[in-house]
């Protein structure tokens, strides 16, 4: 994936600017879904479902800070599988979960919390492979051909 830009500083990957989009993206939402959340949301919502709402509001921005950090980690890591997994799982997690959320607070969806735990367990293996990523950082790669280090 580093082949379309060489050295560190040249033009983003696709996976770069697609994280770096999604978590900008997202951030904006949750911004907004936030201000909904504080100044018109208590007039229409029950205290239980306004607590789900906060907390998908509360993990929808998280994530979408760690997606801007999955961004920076491709940049990092030269596309490593882990850093791109990490951000997939980052977005899956955000649909699931913080989906469900809205949809269980906003619609009175309850069988929609049963997708919870399911982005639940995509957040944590999301940030598991960016754990992962960053202990790979730095690396020399090892050539896929003779199983060598090559050099930089």
């Amino acid at each position: 994936m580093r082949g379309e830009r060489g050295a560190v500083g040249g033009e983003a990957t696709t996976a770069e600017r697609a994280f770096l989009f999604l978590g900008a993206v997202s951030a904006l939402i949750a911004v907004g879904a936030g201000a909904i959340g504080a100044h018109v949301a208590p007039t229409y919502l029950a205290p239980p479902a306004l607590e789900l709402y906060d907390i998908a509001v509360r993990y929808q921005m998280l994530h979408a800070i760690a997606l801007c950090i999955v961004a920076y980690a491709c940049e990092r890591t030269e596309g490593s599988r882990a850093a791109i997994a990490a951000g997939v799982l980052f977005v899956a997690g955000m649909l699931l979960f913080c989906g469900a959320l809205y949809l269980h607070a906003l619609a009175g969806l309850r069988q929609a919390a049963r997708l919870a735990p399911f982005g639940g367990v995509s957040f944590i293996a999301g940030w598991a492979c960016l754990a992962w990523a960053a202990l790979r950082a730095g690396r020399t790669p090892r050539s896929r051909t003779t199983g060598t280090r090559s050099p930089r």
